[in-house]
Parts: C-alpha cells; sequence; structure tokens
C-alpha cells in the first residue's frame, strides 16, 4: 500500500432503499462522496478481492459481522466492507450471508482501491482488476492503522489471510501487542 495517510476523495455508486417509496423496486442510485462516509466518524474499512469468493463469503467478512459489537465497543463508529464489485453483487451477497452490521462499500470502479494503491490484476483467475485483501482502521478520514495481506502483486499465486481478519483489528483496538495476535490460516 503506497504511504497514504488520508482516505482519497472518490465517489461510490450506492443503492438505497427509499423507504417512502410504493414501486416495486424502491431503491435508488445515490453517489457518495469518501468525505460523506468517513468525516467525523471512527471505521474499519476492509477491502476483499470479491464478493461470493470463498475466504471472504466463509470467514472474511462473517467474522467481522460476527465480533461487529466487540470492535465497536471498542470507540468504533462503522465497519465497512469493499470490493471491486457493483451495487447489486454486494447487496446479494451481503443478503446471502445474512450480513446486517457491516455496511456494503461497493468500489464497482476500483477508484478506492486503485488511490489506495491495493488495485491488483487478477486476470490468472479470470477475475480482471481487484482490490487486494486488507483492513484498516479511519479516523475522521485519517487512515490510522493497515493490516495488508503480504505478496502484493498482480497475478499473485495465492490469497493470503494472516493479518486483515476481524480477530487482528480487534486485538489491535484493545491494545494487545502484536506477539499476542495470531492471524487465521486458510487451505
Amino acid at each position: 500500500m503506497t504511504n497514504v495517510t488520508q482516505l482519497p476523495e472518490v465517489e461510490f455508486y450506492l443503492r438505497e432503499r427509499d423507504p417512502q417509496s410504493q414501486a416495486e423496486n424502491p431503491f435508488h442510485w445515490k453517489v457518495r462522496k469518501t468525505s460523506e462516509i468517513f468525516s467525523g466518524k471512527t471505521a474499519i474499512v476492509v477491502g476483499i478481492p470479491g464478493a461470493f469468493t470463498p475466504t471472504c463469503s466463509s470467514n472474511h467478512i462473517p467474522r467481522y459481522e460476527a465480533l461487529y459489537s466487540s470492535i465497536t465497543d471498542e470507540g468504533v463508529d462503522e465497519i465497512f466492507c469493499t470490493s471491486v464489485n457493483d451495487a447489486f453483487v454486494m447487496r446479494k451477497w451481503a443478503l446471502s450471508l445474512d450480513i446486517t452490521a457491516v455496511k456494503m462499500l461497493p468500489d464497482g470502479n476500483g477508484a478506492l482501491a486503485r488511490r489506495l494503491g491495493m488495485l491488483v490484476g487478477k486476470e490468472n483467475l479470470g477475475f480482471g482488476m481487484r482490490s487486494w485483501r486488507y483492513s484498516m482502521l479511519v479516523k475522521d478520514r485519517t487512515v490510522t492503522k493497515v493490516f495488508v495481506e503480504p505478496g502484493i502483486e498482480d497475478s499473485a499465486g495465492g490469497d493470503p489471510f494472516e493479518v486483515s481478519d476481524a480477530d487482528t483489528m480487534l486485538s489491535y483496538l484493545r491494545g494487545e501487542t502484536p506477539g499476542e495476535v495470531s492471524g487465521p490460516t486458510v487451505e
């Protein structure tokens, strides 16, 4: 990851429900900027390679959902999951996993991933351009801590999942030393 100290100003294309709508499809497009979403908040941003992918679905985001209350008890206002997927895919994925606390933040154009230096080619898997796996603590748009999985590169041979997990972030928030933290292993 490049030496980013501030979340870059990018646009996110979201589908938001209009509670007043009686239409068959009560969702409408809403473009929101980084500053609208993150200003004045302490947030965790979890970058994943893709919705419906094995590690992201079986452990990464479900564990953040499971630890949501413990993480927010440590002063975090919100947890966001971002991926180079569109709003429709992110919503269906969250519904399929019963994710209700972690907010989906679709980065369909890869703007956030690119500006963070986390956009990688995964053509070797037929994925195209995707986000590398990471988690970060953000306070009022200022990046204060980042956990980036090792080996970031285009067409990486693996999908490491060692340090961006929810347990590592929670241990960091609690002030536990790095030696006490062990990330999950993925086969």
